[in-house]
């Protein structure tokens, strides 16, 4: 159980009289303790008490055994870093001492665990120096028990694989309408299925304009005409009739009459009543407006069509993984219909907003398509392979213990020491690691195992500390 204050007080006083009544015995039997040696004139106000605690809960500190309060487990004995340490260097510093011919008495420094040269006991002031060291030490068979591994601190470039769903749909920048510049009536249409799959240069339809007949009419009156004055000995003239027929072609090119439909012409030496249009490019017909007999007007779409021998993706990436993202970065894909098949494509765009709602960011990836195995409004799995673009200080994200306000590693020092540090953190990659931005340095061993074990042992130690710098205070 728990001791209250007073009775502990009265404890601690009862154990120390017992250790300074002991204390003349020691030396007379030649023990030289330095846990309990009294310099001359004074009492060590440093005399340490056995005190008591739970393994599963270190700040239950009791100076007699007993249960805890808790979990009603037995208390197990306390053995501070002071003690550890000293048992190795006491005997040196007493040894240097009696080859001196002086009197040494020992002052412990409980948080460093180090054995100090000085005479008398420190003071309060130093006892409680929020500078000090934090760092514990464990004996050697204790960090094989508990299996300590450690890793160093290095810099190598981070790498990131990011997964995500997303779907297909088409490549905006590949579609094309279909329209004409003048009025008229369709007469006839060879695409009339929605999806149908149109080369370039396949008819799509024959129309009649009343306006395209002039035109062409024009045309052959101005060809005929330089045929008639290309032996004419007025220059002028003939150079007159060039140019009409000049400006008569480049009417029939403006509407879109193809070069070999004007060849035709001028073989034929006759107009034609309908005239017809051929798909400028391949594509699928997206939507169809054309109908049989149906009047058009100048900008009229008729057809409206995508080429899919590219396709887009869109996906969704969370906001923590935007330091990775970049256009042109690699990507692959697989279908659910179609399991083992990998497409591999890359980042288009990447939308410069954040979805309110879903809290991520939206991207665009172009994949190629020349099978046309990839269709619109699929969905696929999606996966990012990133990599830093230039080498980074990383440790290993298991060394890192998170508490949610600040992130701590320990570092191994020499003499079984192990130091606390607080760490910034960086970008996480897919192997483990985790860019450290402060907080250790290169070359340095961060433990990468039972650092919950040291940590607990660094919060026990912590605690003693402050309640044996309280009572010597007062």
């Amino acid at each position: 159980m728990r001791i209250n204050r007073p009775a502990r007080g009265r404890v601690f006083r009862m154990l120390l009289l017992v250790l300074l009544a002991a204390v003349p015995l020691a030396m007379a039997a030649g023990c030289g303790d330095p846990e309990t040696t009294v310099p001359e004139g004074g009492h060590d106000e440093t005399a340490q008490v056995q005190l008591w605690t739970c393994g599963m809960h270190p700040n239950v500190i009791s100076e007699e055994p007993g249960q805890c309060p808790i979990c009603g487990m037995n208390l197990t004995p306390v053995k501070t870093a002071a003690a550890e340490e000293a048992q190795v260097s006491d005997g040196a510093e007493q040894q240097a001492a009696a080859d001196e011919g002086h009197d040494m008495t020992a002052g412990h420094d409980f948080r460093e665990g180090h054995v100090h040269g000085d005479s008398a006991a420190p003071s309060s002031a130093e006892t409680t120096d929020p500078a000090r060291d934090a760092s514990i030490v464990i004996d050697p068979v204790t960090i094989q028990n508990i299996g300590v591994q450690t890793a160093p601190v290095r810099e190598r470039p981070l790498t990131r694989s990011i997964r995500t769903v997303g779907h297909l749909d088409y490549n905006e920048e590949m579609f094309s309408r279909i329209n004409v510049k003048y009025p008229g009536w369709i007469e006839r249409l060879y695409v009339n299925e929605t999806g149908q799959q149109v080369r370039a240069g396949d008819p799509l339809l024959d129309i009649y304009s009343p306006e395209l007949v002039a035109a062409q009419e024009e045309y052959l009156l101005a060809f005929q005409n330089l045929r008639n004055l290309e032996g004419s000995a007025f220059e002028t003239i003939a150079e007159g009739a060039e140019s009409l027929l000049d400006a008569s072609r480049r009417r029939l090119l403006y509407w879109d009459v193809t070069e070999a439909q004007i060849q035709e012409l001028e073989t034929r030496g006759a107009i034609t009543r309908t005239l017809t249009i051929y798909a400028p490019s391949k594509g699928i017909v997206v939507e169809r407006m054309a109908e049989l007999g149906m009047r058009v007007t100048p900008g009229m779409d008729m057809y409206r069509m995508a080429d899919l021998s590219t396709i887009w993706a869109f996906a969704h990436v969370y906001d923590a993984d935007a330091p990775w993202l970049s256009p042109g970065l690699t990507a692959e894909m697989e279908l659910p219909y179609n399991p083992g098949k990998v497409y591999r494509g890359r980042i288009d765009y990447i939308y410069p907003y954040l979805d309110q709602a879903s809290r991520d960011i939206k991207i665009r990836l172009v994949f190629s398509n020349r099978n046309l195995e990839l269709k619109p409004q699929m969905y696929a799995n999606i996966r990012l392979s990133a990599r830093g673009e230039r080498p980074v200080l990383v440790i290993p994200g298991s060394a890192v213990i998170r508490s949610g306000e600040r992130n701590v590693v320990f570092v191994a020092l020499d003499g079984g020491k192990f130091e606390p540090r607080e760490v910034t953190l960086g970008m996480e990659g897919e192997d483990g690691y985790v860019q450290a931005a402060s907080g250790v340095s290169e070359g340095e061993q961060v433990v990468t195992s039972a650092q919950f074990l040291i940590d607990s042992e660094s919060r026990l130690q912590e605690a003693i500390q402050k309640m044996l710098d309280h009572r010597m205070m007062h």
